[in-house]
């Protein structure tokens, strides 16, 4: 009788031990789940499709942002389509995009927005849109840095201003995508343009000779790339297939020059960003000739653009510069008209 009850108490002894047991690994398990799901891994877990649940149409696909939650709601179960998501924060196709003109200001736009606390940016050009398009857009988002909820992502790459697959493509990754253009005289953007070429070949044709078909009869060379992209209207019309004119900003590259806070306080606005980069971060470089950003905190310098921003020009003759100028005339008039905007250009 003794013994059975020894044995007895031996084995709810044991059951009580297992239970524990039990109850503390359960824990455990509980709690590397929850570490796992804070840190956001949880997200890249495989979720078994819902029964009943049908695949996407082809008209969900037209518009990878179509189905993805604004910032601060929850999301959908197709988001993970649009972020890698992980502690610091998630890869997403640009909301905004500088998209043009070369020699206009696209840099100096970039590294004075980059200051803002709620813009991260690619630092180089990703030229996915008329150069890597095939690489797809897997490729392309995972060029992007990681945003936190409230900033956006950007790219720069002023070519996509004049490539005629561009706005298609565009569109078909987000019809809701901002579109900056950084504009500027077309004739001093020409002698830029061609300035920064001459750099790279020394042996390069004069100014002139690369403008005019025929210099004798004034006939403008348009195929020559520092000419054609200047013909803002004709490339603005391209556009403008896809994408309602409320979608672009267009920025004046002499007023990031001439003034540097005002037009920042645009292009802040049209982001939706609030007003944080402002006069206090520039002065002006009088040898450059451009503004330049405050030495930060804990720097030794102030930060200026590199040494092939603010070149100067070669010597041009008035009479080709004013041929030119003569040329683009009804072009820009058609721009103003087509923007809304008058740059006084002539």
């Amino acid at each position: 009788m003794g013994c059975s009850k020894w044995r007895a108490a031996v084995n709810f002894g044991q059951l009580k031990v297992q239970s524990k047991l039990s109850v503390l690994f359960t824990m455990i398990v509980l709690f590397t789940y929850l570490f796992y799901c804070l840190n956001g891994y949880c997200d890249s877990l495989p979720r078994p499709q819902q029964f009943g649940a049908s695949p996407p149409s082809p008209s969900h696909l037209t518009d990878l942002w179509s189905s993805v939650a604004p910032s601060g709601s929850s999301s959908s179960s197709s988001s993970s389509n649009m972020s890698i998501a992980n502690s610091f924060g998630s890869k997403k196709f640009p909301q905004a995009i500088i998209i043009g003109v070369k020699k206009g200001g696209t840099r100096a736009l970039l590294e004075f927005l980059r200051i803002h606390p709620d813009v991260r940016a690619v630092g180089s050009e990703p030229h996915f849109f008329d150069r890597f398009y095939d690489k797809g857009l897997d490729w392309y988002r995972n060029l992007m840095p990681r945003t936190l909820d409230g900033q956006i992502t950007m790219e720069k790459t002023p070519s996509y201003f004049i490539t005629k697959e561009a706005p298609r493509r565009v569109f078909s990754m987000s019809r809701r995508t901002k579109l900056i253009v950084v504009v500027r005289d077309p004739v001093t953007r020409a002698v830029s343009d061609y300035t920064q070429t001459l750099t790279k070949s020394p042996g390069l044709p004069s100014f002139q000779n690369l403008a005019f078909r025929n210099i004798t009869t004034g006939l403008i060379d348009t195929s020559w790339s520092a000419v054609r992209i200047g013909i803002y209207a004709k490339h603005l019309e391209n556009w403008l297939r896809f994408f309602p004119l409320s979608r672009f900003l267009f920025v004046s590259g002499e007023r990031l020059v001439s003034d540097p806070a005002g037009e920042m306080g645009r292009v802040q606005d049209f982001l939706g960003l609030k007003r944080v980069v402002t006069d206090k971060h520039f002065y002006f470089n009088q040898t450059k000739g451009f503004p330049c950003l405050k030495k930060p905190e804990g720097s030794s310098r102030p930060r200026c653009l590199g040494k092939s921003k603010g070149r100067p020009h070669p010597q041009i003759p008035s009479g080709v510069l004013l041929r030119l100028r003569d040329f683009y005339r009804p072009f820009n008039l058609k721009f103003y008209q087509m923007t809304g905007h008058n740059f006084g250009w002539d």
